[in-house]
């Protein structure tokens, strides 16, 4: 199992936007689309976001979305690995 126990809640949050994305991020990592480096820095850029809240509240209420919101600072990352 892929987590993260630093860092429970931004990697929580890092893999639910990567749900909505229609990713698996621990599957993304054992099938070598996403090296555990590049799984860190999308986790440690979700920790220092100041938007936690915003996003906790879209994940709650916006998570069948067609795409990610404009404010998650790993919209790029994720939507790419899609």
């Amino acid at each position: 199992m892929i987590g993260y126990v630093e860092a429970p809640g931004a990697w929580s949050l890092t893999n639910s936007m990567a749900r909505v994305a229609g990713v698996d991020l621990p599957d993304a990592v054992l099938q070598g689309w996403l090296s555990r480096g590049e799984l860190a820095e999308l986790v440690h850029r979700c920790e220092t976001c100041s938007a936690t809240e915003i996003c906790s509240g879209w994940l709650a209420h916006d998570a069948t979305a067609a795409r990610l919101p404009g404010f998650c600072r790993n919209k790029a990352e994720l939507e790419s690995l899609a």
